[in-house]
C-alpha cells in the first residue's frame, strides 16, 4: 500500500499483478491498481483531471492525461472518500507509476494532489522503485 497526503486529501494506492491477463512470453504484464481518495479536510473537492507518469523497467516513460477517472469527475465531501480500480499493461515485468489529480474545491481554488509513486512488481519479486 502506498499513500500521500496533499492539502488534507489522502490518496492510497494498492497495486496487484493480474496473472490471468498477462502474457509474459508475448511481452505483456498487466497490473490493476485500486485507488482511494479521502477528503480529510473541511471543504468539498471535485476531481477534475488526472496525470500519470508510467515508467517501465527499460526506462521508457509514458504520460497519460485526461478528464476525471474511470469516466467520472467525483465530488468528494469532507469526511467522505471515492474509490476506483483501473489497470496498466507494461512491456516489462516491473515498473513504477506516479502522478497527480487536478482538484477544485468549493471555494473555487484549484490545486494538484499527489498520487504516491508505487511499484509494479511480480509477486514474490523484491519491490524496486525503478
Amino acid at each position: 500500500m502506498y499513500q500521500a497526503t496533499t492539502r488534507q486529501i489522502v490518496v492510497t494506492v494498492k497495486p496487484a499483478y493480474l496473472e490471468e491477463q498477462s502474457d509474459p512470453p508475448g511481452g505483456r504484464w498487466v497490473w490493476a491498481y485500486q485507488v482511494e481518495i479521502e477528503n480529510a479536510g473541511d471543504v468539498a473537492v471535485q476531481l477534475q483531471s488526472r496525470y500519470w507518469q508510467i515508467t517501465d523497467a527499460a526506462g521508457h516513460v509514458e504520460e497519460v492525461r485526461g478528464p476525471g477517472v474511470v469516466g467520472e469527475q467525483p465530488v468528494i465531501l469532507p469526511g467522505d472518500s471515492f474509490s476506483y480500480t483501473s489497470g496498466c499493461p507494461l512491456p516489462t515485468p516491473s515498473g513504477i507509476m506516479r502522478g497527480s489529480y487536478h482538484m477544485r474545491n468549493d471555494i473555487g481554488e484549484t490545486f494538484e494532489v499527489e498520487i504516491p509513486a508505487f511499484s509494479l512488481d511480480l509477486p514474490g519479486d523484491h519491490r524496486t522503485l525503478n
